[in-house]
């Protein structure tokens, strides 16, 4: 893989100029793609027919799960894009098109305005977002981590990692600062767009910011050494070791990685809406506490990741999630003050200290899945193909086996009338993710990058070797 010489590693003074940089653009990509989700329940009203509650919450629920499967068509068309033209140019992009779509969904005319176009639309704009943010995160955590000295790149990659929290903890605040503002008819006819629409101002101060932004150092040198891939997507995915690593780095790190950070966030904001009956206002203010008291902890675990390695910390975040998750519901619905007599009954004096507890421990143990998982999945690729390779595991792990979270959740509690039916997915995703991870993945943060020439990756049980070798060489766990 690659690291090249002292010049291609950022002075100190400069990396947090790079890391704000990523970041800003990153966590406003975030805040687009979770207005959505966050303000599902009204969308499903404005969009939907009207008189099925449930179904159209499932419907909107689905149109939401599509923006996930599509992020990996984004990651590869992107990903190719940023290792053949650049990092910085596969992010600009993919920056414009996020804010453009999420602008126009803000403008978008409900179903009573223009009939079934309106879901079709709907659907249309939110595979636009899944495109722009399967291109988005593999850039910016590939930028930031190519800037970045060895022996810390879990400590300046964690930054990027807050950005995902942070973007929906921003959607959470703006959401609830419109709703408070104007009221729950007015917020509900239309001042939901406002959240969408605020989407093109910030988009338009980060492309600003981002065009002041240096192309990466490590793939510069590439280029002008002439050992750039140019079949990114053949290099990545036809090669017997890197397609390997991809499929272990799937079902080995980011699968269990995403349905741990849907369950802990997502997951419980609707489980507290739609089963617990628990106010929007105060839903969205349990999970926007929660979310701004573990955020810290993403640097944390990324940090501690470069002492002691990011497969412990990661495996040990899903398997501890695994068997937490059901004793943590029982006590969302306990504390909550659910009233089983009168399912739809607003809660009776629900514990609210308690509840944003629970939750925050859901989202301490994302901080210690998502922490590391940069660092992890950049050191895992040469630099020729590094963009295209890390994204699609990213992407089809959080997008596909993550962000089905809600929709199998809700659509399982739904078809069997218990409350915990939908912990079966992520407790069953993040158990195989363990297994896997713990089984056949060694340990790399001590990988030095020294060389932009690609080499192929030894098997992943070889011992030995040296302490100095090209990136995507592993080093055994001993």
């Amino acid at each position: 893989m690659a690291t090249t010489t002292m010049k291609a590693v950022e002075k100190p003074s400069n990396i947090w100029k790079v890391i704000m940089a990523s970041s800003a653009g990153t966590l406003i990509e975030w805040y687009d793609f979770y207005i959505f989700g966050s303000l599902a329940t009204i969308i499903s009203a404005q969009f939907f027919p009207k008189g099925h509650e449930t179904a159209a919450l499932l419907s909107t629920l689905a149109t939401f799960a599509t923006g996930f499967i599509v992020r990996p068509f984004g990651a590869l068309v992107f990903g190719r894009v940023g290792d053949l033209v650049g990092r910085k140019y596969a992010f600009m992009v993919t920056l414009l098109i996020m804010g453009l779509a999420t602008t126009a969904i803000g403008l978008l005319p409900g179903y009573e305005k223009i009939g079934i176009l309106a879901p079709i639309l709907l659907l249309v704009l939110r595979l636009l977002q899944g495109l722009a943010l399967g291109g988005e995160y593999g850039g910016a955590a590939t930028y930031v981590a190519e800037h970045s000295p060895d022996g810390k790149r879990g400590y300046y990659t964690s930054f990027i990692q807050t950005t995902a929290t942070l973007g929906l903890f921003v959607s959470l605040g703006v959401i609830l600062a419109t709703r408070l503002s104007m009221g729950e008819a007015g917020f509900k006819d239309w001042g939901w767009r406002i959240p969408f629409l605020l989407s093109i101002v910030l988009v338009v101060a980060s492309y600003l910011i981002r065009r002041k932004m240096h192309e990466s150092p490590l793939f510069i040198k590439m280029k002008e050494e002439g050992k750039g891939s140019k079949r990114p997507l053949h290099d990545s995915f036809a090669q017997p070791a890197n397609r390997r690593l991809v499929i272990l780095a799937l079902l080995g790190a980011t699968a269990g990685q995403g349905v741990v950070w849907y369950t802990g966030q997502f997951y419980a904001l609707y489980y507290l809406q739609t089963v617990l009956k628990i106010d929007f206002v105060l839903a969205n203010k349990i999970i926007a506490v929660a979310l701004l008291c573990a955020t810290p902890f993403f640097v944390f675990f990324g940090a501690l990741s470069d002492r002691i390695g990011r497969k412990k910390i990661m495996m040990a975040g899903c398997l501890i999630a695994a068997l937490a998750y059901y004793p943590i519901y029982q006590g969302l619905e306990f504390y909550s003050g659910w009233n089983s007599a009168d399912p739809m009954a607003a809660p009776l004096n629900p514990n609210v200290g308690m509840l944003t507890f629970l939750v925050w421990i859901q989202v301490m143990f994302v901080t210690m899945v998502y922490g590391p998982i940069a660092a992890f999945l950049v050191e895992l690729f040469p630099v020729n193909i590094r963009y295209t390779s890390m994204s699609l595991p990213y992407h089809i792990g959080n997008g596909v086996f993550g962000g089905l979270v809600p929709f199998i959740g809700t659509a399982l509690v739904a078809s069997t009338g218990n409350h915990f039916a939908g912990l079966a997915y992520p407790i069953a995703v993040a158990l195989m993710t363990f297994i896997i991870g713990t089984l056949f993945i060694k340990e790399q943060r001590d990988v030095t990058w020294h060389s932009t020439t690609p080499t192929p990756t030894p098997p992943l049980g070889g011992k030995g070797g040296p302490t100095v070798r090209p990136a995507g060489a592993m080093r055994d766990m001993n």
